[in-house]
């Protein structure tokens, strides 16, 4: 069973593509900067001209939120525990069908659980990976937050419940306390479907436990994290780097919370780009 992806082409190339997956609670737009910036990047580093693509993850953007039946098993909790493994699937098809055998996988937040538990079940569609500002171990305890947020999209039938994301808070960076940012991140959560928004956090939910993943990966590694992240920040991924070990560089970054690539796309791209060419001279 995969689901319906919609692929958002922000370049073409030719060789192996970089497929860039989004964050909780917006759709692949969120990548439409830093894909620019590290299409200039790249070329200016004389790198082969590579695709980048930014699909909507089901659930966002123009991607439908699968149904019960597609999703798999429902839990007693509400929770789908073969959903993310069934959108890896989905994504790996999504490669098959445009007739590549792999990609350069890069994740932010929830787009990093996806990575994760692509090279899981399908290590040999991987010929790089980037965890920006993720966690690959199960939420535990504190994962109820999000089958509330589930419950109150679709009783409200709103994007309300998950609209703080777009307001700033005690602590956060200078970028997300614009004005630029908050307009920006308000449009995107304002044109998400309520019942995609609940269907995204109940697939997390149920996600497989996915710690020591990463410290398996035997192919070039990025790991990226905003200084000021609440919860994926250096003091958590800088060590997760150093787990990862030769494969792994990790790139911290200042005056930065959560939502790295859209907050500081410029930082992002580069460190993206790195990796495409450690990935190119293999």
């Amino acid at each position: 069973m995969t689901f319906a992806i919609h692929n958002r082409v922000l370049r073409d190339g030719d060789g192996t593509p970089l497929v860039l997956a989004n964050a909780y609670p917006v759709d692949g737009r969120m990548w439409t900067a830093c894909a620019a910036r590290i299409a200039a990047l790249a070329d200016e580093r004389g790198l082969r001209p590579f695709p980048i693509w930014a699909p909507d993850m089901p659930g966002s953007g123009l991607s439908p939120a699968p149904d019960d039946g597609e999703s798999g098993r429902r839990a007693a909790n509400g929770s789908y525990p073969d959903a993310l493994d069934r959108m890896a699937e989905s994504y790996v098809d999504l490669l098959y069908r445009a007739g590549h055998e792999q990609a350069v996988w890069a994740g932010l937040s929830m787009g990093g659980y996806l990575v994760t538990d692509l090279y899981r079940l399908h290590p040999e569609v991987v010929a790089g990976v980037a965890l920006c500002d993720t966690m690959a171990s199960s939420d535990g305890v504190g994962g109820e937050a999000r089958l509330r947020t589930s419950d109150a999209c679709e009783a409200t039938d709103s994007v309300e419940p998950v609209m703080h994301f777009a307001r700033p808070a005690d602590g956060d960076s200078t970028v997300k306390r614009s004005p630029a940012f908050i307009e920006t991140m308000t449009a995107w959560i304002n044109e998400q479907n309520p019942a995609g928004l609940a269907w995204r956090q109940r697939m997390t939910y149920g996600r497989p436990e996915l710690a020591g993943v990463p410290e398996t990966m035997d192919v070039p590694v990025a790991v990226v994290s905003g200084e000021l992240d609440p919860t994926s920040n250096p003091d958590v991924m800088r060590p997760l780097a150093e787990r990862i070990g030769v494969n792994a560089t990790f790139t911290a970054i200042p005056d930065c919370g959560h939502f790295s690539a859209v907050e500081h796309p410029d930082v992002v791209a580069a460190a993206l780009v790195d990796l495409v060419a450690r990935v190119q001279a293999r």
